[in-house]
């Protein structure tokens, strides 16, 4: 159950939106997880700064899992997401910030898991 929540300065076209959930639903298998569980939400045109500047665009990614993965599989996984998020919305891989959260309980359909 990994959702992905990406807040940008870039606006972000339905068909932009569209790809990228389609290649995030790919790159998730990385750390073991499906895209049939997967949750995506882009929060677009955000005033967000980097190193107190936001004269170039921005990215920032929250990954959120039920369960866990190792370090490799986060390399991997951040390698992917940074290389989508740059080729689809030219975001400059030194401004895109990536945080990753391992929960251990995530409700969905009225119970818990």
């Amino acid at each position: 159950m990994p959702f992905i929540n990406t807040k940008t300065t870039v606006e972000v076209s339905a068909e932009k939106a569209d790809s990228i959930k389609s290649k995030f639903g790919k790159a998730i298998s990385l750390i073991g997880k499906s895209e049939s569980w997967l949750m995506v939400n882009f929060e677009e045109k955000c005033r967000l700064y980097f190193k107190g500047d936001n004269s170039q665009d921005i990215a920032f990614v929250e990954v959120a899992l039920f369960g866990k993965a190792n370090d490799s599989q986060y390399d991997a996984l951040t390698k992917e997401l940074t290389d989508i998020i740059s080729g689809e919305l030219s975001v400059d891989p030194s401004r895109i910030y990536i945080k990753y959260e391992e929960v251990d309980h995530w409700g969905y359909s009225g119970f818990n898991f």
